[in-house]
């Protein structure tokens, strides 16, 4: 139940994030497949500042508050991830561009 009284308490908040999932999917659907690439390896920079924002969360919560540590944790793991596949995504397309030297 507690989450319910959650739920009532922020509405708005809620309605934010919902309408928030909708547009992100809806703008990402539009973006062409050439430039899937690109975006990504400009979204590594968002992505550290959702690790640098998670580890502050994780500082801030108090010792006993396990939610807010697991998901602390889980955005540390899956900020981490997202930035390291960024940048060997980066990498990738960025080898595709260098000329192939003659042995």
């Amino acid at each position: 139940m507690d989450i319910l009284s959650f739920f009532e308490q922020h509405m708005e908040m809620t309605y934010v994030v919902i309408l928030s999932v909708f547009l992100g999917i809806e703008v990402i659907s539009r973006v062409p497949s050439v430039l899937h690439t690109p975006l990504m390896s400009g979204a590594n920079a968002i992505h550290g500042v959702v690790i640098i924002g998670a580890i502050i969360v994780m500082g801030e919560a108090e010792k006993d508050n396990y939610p807010a540590l697991i998901l602390g944790f889980l955005a540390v793991i899956l900020g981490t991830l997202n930035v390291v596949g960024g940048f060997v995504v980066t990498d990738r397309m960025l080898e595709m561009f260098k000329s192939k030297k003659n042995k």
